[in-house]
């Protein structure tokens, strides 16, 4: 079994439990005591208007092929050295077994900052898009390679239909084909396989110009130097979602600072 096909099956259980706990009718009524979605889209789209690159910087406290990577977990502040940093927009990793998140980190940081929030984790049915938005989501995340294309379709519209933002995620050409039958507004592609865990950012540079130019691209994984970064944004990608590179750091914004390199601002 590859390392998606377990967390997968992994995660079908644990939703199965919650749907039991809190049924779709209490999800739908703590919706509407949520503030309107912040515009995760629209918040990449500045970026991309000003010909700048934008950040989607990530907090995750562990990863399956590193284990912990950032011992003084502290979500909020975080958060706040991100704003403070330029961030345009947050990931929050909320997977327990394998990231070691809860959504109670995401809740936190959506009351620390103002700035939109991607819920980074495994989505596989309808029902896990409900509780992303009843958590203060203002995105979440569909991998192509985790379910298939009537689910996706579902899913998608359905965080259309609650008015956040959908990043649709691909490592190959067959899954963009795939992605793009959705008419998404997002792509993202990730250097890392998810089924080996190994990461080629030679995937990103292969696929970008499959990417329609009007939707945002986005580059995830394997980004570590600002020599990397400046290669993605002039092969085309617009947005770049960045986590440990960052949670290994002491100075969060001077390591954002140091990434972004000749595009950071003075």
């Amino acid at each position: 079994m590859t390392v998606l096909a377990q967390i997968c099956k992994d995660k079908m259980e644990y939703v199965q439990r919650m749907e039991h706990l809190i049924p779709d009718i209490v999800l739908m009524e703590r919706i509407k005591d949520q503030s309107r979605p912040r515009g995760f889209i629209a918040s990449l789209q500045r970026q991309k208007d000003k010909k700048s690159p934008a950040l989607i910087c990530e907090i995750k406290k562990a990863s399956p092929s590193r284990g912990i990577i950032r011992a003084d977990f502290d979500p909020p502040r975080i958060a706040k050295d991100y704003v403070q940093a330029g961030a345009s927009c947050i990931s929050v990793l909320t997977d327990q077994p394998y990231f070691k998140g809860q959504d109670e980190d995401l809740e936190a940081v959506h009351d620390a900052v103002n700035i939109p929030l991607l819920r980074k984790d495994f989505m596989l049915t309808p029902y896990q898009i409900y509780e992303s938005r009843a958590m203060g989501a203002d995105c979440i995340l569909i991998i192509m390679a985790a379910v298939d294309d009537e689910m996706a379709y579902h899913m998608y519209r359905l965080a259309e239909d609650l008015g956040m933002d959908a990043l649709i995620e691909i490592h190959d050409q067959e899954e963009l084909d795939r992605a793009l039958k959705l008419s998404p507004k997002m792509i993202g592609v990730n250097a890392r396989n998810l089924k080996t865990l190994a990461v080629d950012i030679n995937t990103s540079l292969d696929l970008v110009q499959a990417i329609p130019a009007h939707i945002i691209r986005v580059a995830e994984s394997g980004i570590s130097s600002p020599e990397q970064l400046d290669m993605l944004f002039k092969a085309g990608f617009d947005a770049f979602l960045i986590g440990e590179a960052f949670m290994q750091s002491n100075d969060i914004p001077a390591e954002v600072k140091k990434l972004l390199g000749n595009h950071a601002e003075s």
